[in-house]
């Protein structure tokens, strides 16, 4: 049995369904199971990873696990599903995790670096997976758009290396189901670099409008975001985008290497959900 945390989410709703595809046994955890449609070949639990002593069931039977780092009790969770028998852990992190240091950039690092040195502290075999921007943060612009063709966001000139969730759930997958990853630290990139304005025009592009970018001020932004996102963590993505600025990121060929194919390009992740801007 595979556990699937996060299963409604932008990428474990794809492990999930990748597991389901190949036939493997899967239980799929939420917190409001009732609201969400998952398909028929799981197995639904109701659980919350900021209580895992409530876990005790949905872990019973289960091998491998596909973590999302939630909750904020890493180490409580990390050692339940070692005592409950599980073997193998797939950790979706971030690449903003830095290694051999004493203290992590900001507060997303830290947040995900916790996690991976509570699995790496047990016995269980494990996998990171560490990508860099969700192609999916641009859903965050789609009411300006459904609005007008203006879209108003700070540092329009960072550059990151989008990466579509299926890309991060297909490797997810493979490392559930084989042999090989374990101690993989995989840092998954799209297969370009590209700026947050040339995001907007490719979802331009995608939905037939000549959309334009007015940048903002950083303080605007930011009371924007504060709005639906703790202070820290804000703060922290808008330190990444202007670094990005910048530093361009360094791409990786890890999701050809992994799966076998090319990632998807942000254009093809545009297309793919041009109705979420219409």
């Amino acid at each position: 049995m595979i556990l699937v945390t996060g299963a409604t989410g932008s990428v474990g709703r794809h492990v999930l369904a990748g597991l389901v595809a190949m036939g493997h046994p899967v239980r799929a955890l939420s917190r409001t199971p009732g609201q969400v449609r998952f398909p028929r070949e799981a197995e639904v639990v109701q659980g919350d990873l900021g209580e895992p002593e409530g876990l005790r069931e949905a872990l019973r039977g289960v091998r491998a696990v596909y973590l999302m780092a939630m909750g904020g009790v890493p180490v409580p969770f990390a050692e339940l599903a070692e005592r409950s028998g599980v073997r193998r852990i797939v950790l979706l992190s971030t690449c903003d995790v830095l290694d051999g240091v004493e203290r992590q950039p900001d507060a997303v690092a830290r947040v995900h670096a916790a996690f991976e040195e509570a699995v790496a502290g047990t016995g269980m075999r494990w996998t990171f997976l560490r990508p860099n921007e969700f192609a999916g943060n641009s859903l965050h612009w789609a009411p300006q758009i459904k609005e007008g063709d203006v879209v108003r966001i700070p540092y329009p000139l960072a550059c990151t290396a989008p990466i579509h969730e299926r890309d991060i759930a297909a490797v997810a997958v493979r490392a559930l189901t084989e042999d090989g990853h374990h101690g993989a630290k995989y840092v998954l990139t799209g297969p370009e670099a590209i700026t947050h304005a040339d995001q907007v025009g490719a979802i331009g592009a995608a939905i037939g409008r000549a959309l334009r970018v007015e940048e903002i001020p950083v303080r605007d932004a930011r009371e924007q975001m504060t709005r639906y996102a703790p202070p820290a963590i804000v703060d922290a993505v808008l330190g990444q985008l202007a670094a990005a600025i910048e530093r361009p990121p360094v791409l990786t060929g890890t999701v050809q290497e992994v799966i076998g194919r090319p990632p998807y390009t942000f254009a093809d992740w545009a297309r793919e959900h041009a109705g979420d801007f219409g």
